[in-house]
């Protein structure tokens, strides 16, 4: 796939632009080599993050991240590609994630839970939504579905940005499909900030994300909040009618979410 031909449902690919438009196709065999030169990264534990065919050394994912800085990569697999893209995007947040989840495997270690499923959510599926209009956060808050998408769309575009961190997500925006769900953190920002270049509020995001991160916030799987992208305007065209989006099973009404 060219350069070209990438797509970009709903400019939800915009974090990922600066980089996208260095690389002429994605993901090809000579794609670790760019990754690799890209920048210098680093893991809390002081390691420079490489991105590597998956070895057979027999650690697990993270923690080999954690002790080597190695991210394994398959080359030619679209998971594996973005997820390097998003390192690159998101160093921060996704060093404070390599962290939270080294310090979840160190001895002695605890049977999985309800953390690590929080950050594996996020680092999978998550999205950053903000918006200088706190009404709009709070359709999304009372899944109001058609009105945020369908009543209010005009003010999206001007009033609230989404930011999709989840490489899975990226992976899936190719193909998009019915019921395809983000996991949601909301951010009330004002009018200056959205005004900002893409690359100040991308790195603004970052730097709040590892903050929360490392301070143990958003290790509640349900806290997040579903984002059911489908309806984002631009990702699919049967979104351009007001019918679209009596949807129920797709634009699901309101759950209770206990221990929020």
């Amino acid at each position: 796939m060219s350069r070209a031909d990438f797509p970009s449902p709903g400019g939800l690919y915009a974090p990922l632009s600066s980089l996208l438009e260095q690389i002429p196709f994605a993901p090809d065999p000579g794609s670790l080599t760019f990754l690799n030169s890209t920048r210098d990264l680093r893991t809390h534990s002081g390691q420079r993050i490489s991105f590597v065919p998956p070895p057979a050394d027999g650690l697990a994912y993270e923690a080999r991240i954690w002790t080597r800085g190695e991210v394994a990569t398959r080359p030619g697999n679209w998971h594996d590609f973005f997820n390097a893209l998003v390192w690159l995007t998101f160093p921060l947040a996704k060093a404070a994630l390599n962290a939270r989840h080294a310090g979840a495997l160190a001895p002695p270690a605890s049977p999985r839970g309800r953390a690590r499923d929080a950050m594996t959510h996020f680092d999978e599926c998550g999205v950053v939504v903000v918006s200088s209009d706190p009404d709009l956060l709070a359709l999304l808050r009372d899944f109001q579905w058609s009105a945020l998408f369908w009543g209010r769309r005009s003010d999206l575009g001007r009033r609230l940005r989404c930011f999709v961190v989840g490489h899975a997500t990226y992976e899936q925006l190719l193909q998009p499909f019915r019921g395809l769900t983000a996991k949601a953190v909301l951010y009330e920002v004002t009018p200056a900030w959205l005004s900002r270049p893409l690359a100040a509020q991308v790195s603004a995001i970052d730097q709040r994300l590892a903050v929360e991160l490392a301070a143990g916030e958003h290790m509640n799987p349900r806290a997040f909040h579903p984002l059911p992208l489908m309806g984002w305007p631009g990702v699919t065209a049967d979104s351009e009618t007001a019918a679209y989006y009596d949807d129920r099973w797709q634009f699901r009404p309101g759950r209770s979410r206990p221990g929020v």
